[in-house]
């Protein structure tokens, strides 16, 4: 067996696949009849100890004979450590949590330092083999435009991050003014004007806060608000596929209508002022006011927000019908399938083994540990065979618990595994319900998918969009605040045309194809 590795100087080298002279097995355990030890190196949680004393990995080395020296780091330290570890002859024999941006895995695939992966696959991988083949869309995900897998894949199908921003309003406020839960983004409207007028929370001081977002975060950003007032379906990216078109969504008339709304709400005193400034820690202290001055608001959970004693104040509103009649929920570009769990760099003379280390965990049930937790401490079968969450002990979180028994990595839990093998987490279920009931029946866009750019497409696509994206930040917030989009509009789209926006587009439209393809 021969791996395609890089020699010092650059050029291509065939370097032997040692794996053998440890006693290979194809199949079964133990993966190798003498002990191998490989380095890992990548990130991990900061909660999370040594990852050689976690009790399901120590299992794993037990069941595979093969050995690991972690050198997993947490995420800040490791990221000032990165570069130069790429750059040097110190590399650890596998990356896992391997903190790469595609623009680091396709310069790192292309010049040598991590192996293509899809042979490999193909020989000593048969579940991740099998799963690929029936899921083109993982394999296009992993696959850069050169036709190499330089990394393997992390994947969840819950369904839950394609849909953020979840809107909830003071139902005891509306309740207190005799107002129905809003359904219409009208009806929403009145709500705010008799929460700014009104003295809902009868302290008899005009402190309410009518509505309240942050722009740019990855949970309360009002992106259905501006497809409720002007039919824009629009995501933090300002990138969206209709019919398998990519389309820019800031520069249309649909657009300028929801932010010249949203102007008119500011102008009357229904958005907080400090939705374009703050911080998450400001923004969540809102809802935890010694009294009550939070009227609705957009986040992920509503029990952070506003605290698990005025839970029962608050309601989720889901998405309003429009101007136009229509109910719209916008679909972010949130992934589900992610690359660079796990990749094989140059240093590692062993990568039949390691390629068969990896496969068994895309097994579902130890798919499920890698992300939970063992079975026995975070899981346990229920009378179905269904592995369901063992709760945490008093004082502990489970998100806090599951950062110290579970290593993360490459792993796939497909929506079908969540019903034959692993139940999602009590609050992940809850959260499940509310995306299919409220917003999966009136998605109005697909996401952009999962792309990997190629390194050309990079050069093209990086600089401009941070430029673009800076830009049409700064005219939202400004606009809403001095309601001056209808004076500015034209030169800020003729600003657009001079940034190429069209160009960009063409190019994620040309990524699009290809992944559409199948990553060829």
């Amino acid at each position: 067996m021969l791996l395609s590795g890089c020699s010092g100087s650059g050029g291509a080298a065939e370097t032997p696949d040692k794996s053998e002279e440890l006693g290979l097995n194809t199949t079964g355990l133990p993966i190798v009849d003498e002990t191998l030890t490989l380095s890992f190196g990548g990130t991990k949680s900061a909660l999370a100890p040594d990852y050689a004393d976690m009790q399901l990995v120590q299992q794993w080395q037990q069941d595979t004979n093969i050995a690991i020296e972690w050198e997993n780091l947490p995420e800040q330290v490791y990221l000032e450590k990165k570069n130069l570890m790429l750059a040097s002859d110190e590399l650890p024999d596998v990356l896992y949590n391997t903190g790469l941006t595609d623009a680091e895995v396709v310069q790192n695939g292309s010049n040598g330092t991590l192996l293509p992966l899809e042979d490999l696959i193909e020989e000593h991988a048969p579940t991740l083999s099998g799963i690929l083949d029936q899921r083109p869309d993982i394999r296009a995900a992993i696959t850069a435009s050169d036709g190499h897998i330089y990394t393997l894949p992390s994947v969840e199908e819950l369904g839950l991050v394609q849909h953020p921003n979840f809107l909830y309003i003071n139902k005891a406020w509306l309740d207190a003014l005799g107002l129905p839960v809003p359904r219409t983004i009208d009806e929403y409207h009145a709500a705010l004007e008799a929460f700014k007028t009104k003295d809902p929370n009868g302290n008899g001081l005009s402190d309410e806060i009518p509505l309240s977002f942050r722009t740019d975060s990855f949970a309360a950003n009002p992106h259905d608000l501006i497809a409720a007032l002007g039919g824009q379906p629009e995501n933090n990216d300002h990138r969206i596929v209709r019919d398998g078109k990519v389309e820019f969504t800031a520069n249309t008339d649909e657009y300028k209508a929801g932010v010249d709304g949203l102007a008119d709400w500011y102008s009357d005193g229904l958005i907080d002022p400090e939705s374009f400034s703050q911080d998450d820690v400001a923004y969540l202290s809102k809802g935890k006011s010694e009294t009550a001055i939070l009227g609705s608001f957009f986040w992920w959970e509503l029990k952070e927000m506003v605290g698990e004693d005025r839970m029962g104040d608050y309601t989720i509103l889901g998405v309003l019908e429009g101007v136009n009649g229509e109910k719209l929920a916008s679909v972010s570009n949130n992934q589900e399938i992610s690359r660079g769990a796990m990749a094989i760099t140059r240093a590692n003379q062993y990568p039949a083994a390691t390629m068969r280390w990896a496969d068994r965990l895309f097994d579902p049930a130890m798919s499920a540990q890698a992300n939970w937790g063992p079975i026995g401490v975070t899981l346990e079968e229920n009378s179905d065979g269904v592995l369901v969450q063992i709760p945490a002990p008093a004082g502990e979180a489970e998100g806090e618990r599951r950062q110290k028994v579970a290593p993360g990595g490459p792993k796939i839990t497909t929506a079908e595994d969540f019903e034959t093998v692993v139940a999602p987490e009590p609050r992940a279920k809850e959260r499940q319900d509310l995306v299919n009931e409220l917003y999966a029946p009136f998605k109005a866009n697909d996401a952009y998918p999962p792309v990997m750019l190629s390194v050309e497409e990079l050069e093209q696509t990086s600089f401009p969009v941070t430029d673009i994206n800076g830009l049409v930040k700064e005219k939202f917030a400004s606009w809403i605040v001095n309601n001056t989009v209808e004076q500015e509009w034209d030169a800020y789209v003729s600003q657009l045309d001079t940034m190429g926006i069209d160009e960009v587009i063409a190019t994620y439209q040309q990524a699009y194809d290809r992944f559409q393809q199948g990553g060829e």
